[in-house]
Formats: C-alpha cells, sequence, structure tokens
C-alpha cells in the first residue's frame, strides 16, 4: 500500500474509536483487514473465522460495526447479519462472491465491496456504515 492509498483517521472516513469485528476464513485476506482498519483508525479489530466463533463474539462483545464475508467455506454469514441487523449494528460484506441475490433483497442499504478492494474503499465504507 502506498502512502497515497493508506486510510487516516484524520481524513474524514476515518474510523476513530471503532470497535469492529471481522468476519473472514481467509488468514490473509483476515490479517489485510484487521491491518487497514487498525490504519483507518479504529480502536480495536477482533477476527473471527467461523460463523460460530463471530455469533459467539457479537453475542458477548460490543462492537460498533462489523465487515463480513458472505461465504466461509460452506456456511454464509446470514445468521450473523440477521443478529447484527437485530442488535443495530451496522456491516459491510465484503466478499468474492457473485451471486448475491439475497443478501442484496434481505439488506439492500448494505454497502457490498468486491474483493479486493483498495484499502481507503473499505474504511470510507465502514465509516459511512456508522454514519447511519
Amino acid at each position: 500500500m502506498t502512502p497515497k492509498e493508506k486510510p487516516s483517521a484524520s481524513d474524514g472516513t476515518g474510523l476513530a474509536g471503532a470497535r469492529v469485528l471481522v468476519v473472514e476464513d481467509d488468514f490473509i485476506i483476515s490479517m489485510e483487514l484487521e491491518s487497514t482498519l487498525f490504519d483507518g483508525g479504529a480502536e480495536s479489530v477482533s477476527v473471527c473465522r467461523t460463523v460460530k466463533d463471530a455469533l459467539l463474539s457479537a453475542d458477548g462483545g460490543r462492537f460498533s460495526a462489523a465487515v463480513l464475508d458472505v461465504r466461509l467455506g460452506r456456511e454464509t454469514v446470514v445468521p450473523l447479519a440477521r443478529l447484527l441487523t437485530l442488535r443495530g449494528i451496522p456491516f459491510v460484506f465484503y466478499t468474492g462472491q457473485v451471486d448475491l441475490d439475497s443478501v442484496r433483497v434481505e439488506w439492500p442499504q448494505c454497502r457490498i465491496i468486491s474483493k479486493p478492494a483498495p484499502s481507503r474503499t473499505i474504511v470510507r465504507a465502514v465509516a459511512e456504515a456508522l454514519k447511519r
């Protein structure tokens, strides 16, 4: 990531003080997301690699927002997205999936970011979700 691409907590798109849950089963992508969110000003980033772990974290954790991969292996994050919706916790989808019609129907207001995406795009999307 070049300095020009690096998100900043002071550039109006930052995540100052945010506590973000990342649900991603790919180790490298989850590490990149964690770094991106911290660079964007997040106070904390918790990474879960399974839907079960994410549901437990969401049930016990106090998150400001979440970044969700749509599919983790054979599982989908739909149960988690529903729980977050009930709790009023905003989220964005960050996915390589192509068929997202059911996601768009259930969460029409939710931002869907296609993998890969620039760090600035991810930070801006999470910041915008926090403002809703």
